[in-house]
């Protein structure tokens, strides 16, 4: 089994990579893999709406985008770290995400996701929750953990501070891996994830 958690901070060794290391140890001690990599150092384009990915399977901007993608289909589930901006996640998170679920959604179905958001003082919830919804069109399970996933710090290392904020990221990567057991054991003795309908698709106008 293995989760792919995804950094998207500017800064690569801040605050939301170390609530996503703190995750990633904990899904190895509960004998997941992990693998975190960093989207947010590098500029990452928007979705230019062109549709061409509908066609061709993957995105035409090739920034790392279609490279995540493979990853994340052959992986089993999905952490993705944001730091807050404007009560909002990041720019290269937005545009990353945009890209990956629009050429891709329909291959991630029922991979558990999770959303983690770090702020200095507020828009954490509201972050958590943009992201989330990238998870429920895509039919990915949203995994919870005992608060909502945020952390908070300002400078690099005031997250290893905020000591519930890592206690929340720890059972995080707990709920993780035993829905990832159970979905795996679930698999072994003939659970198969539903085929959906997905044949209707109407607009307001019409």
């Amino acid at each position: 089994m293995k989760v792919l958690l995804l950094n998207g901070s500017p800064n690569a060794r801040g605050n939301t990579r170390a609530a996503l290391e703190a995750c990633a140890e904990e899904l190895i001690r509960c004998g997941v893999e992990a693998e975190i990599t960093d989207v947010g150092t590098q500029p990452v384009s928007g979705c230019r709406g062109c549709g061409a990915c509908g066609k061709l399977g993957r995105c035409v901007i090739d920034d790392g985008v279609n490279a995540f993608a493979e990853k994340l289909r052959a992986a089993d589930g999905l952490i993705v770290g944001t730091p807050v901006h404007y009560a909002s996640p990041s720019g290269a998170v937005i545009s990353f995400l945009d890209r990956l679920f629009y050429c891709g959604q329909g291959r991630y179905a029922h991979k558990p996701a999770a959303a983690v958001a770090v702020a200095r003082r507020a828009g954490s919830v509201a972050s958590i929750d943009v992201i989330n919804k990238y998870f429920t069109i895509a039919q990915m399970p949203v995994v919870s953990s005992t608060y909502w996933n945020d952390v908070f710090g300002l400078v690099p290392g005031d997250a290893e501070r905020d000591a519930e904020g890592m206690q929340t990221m720890r059972n995080l990567a707990r709920n993780m891996a035993w829905l990832l057991k159970c979905i795996a054991l679930g698999r072994a003795n003939g659970v198969a994830p539903p085929v959906n309908d997905r044949s209707a698709a109407t607009n307001f106008i019409r």
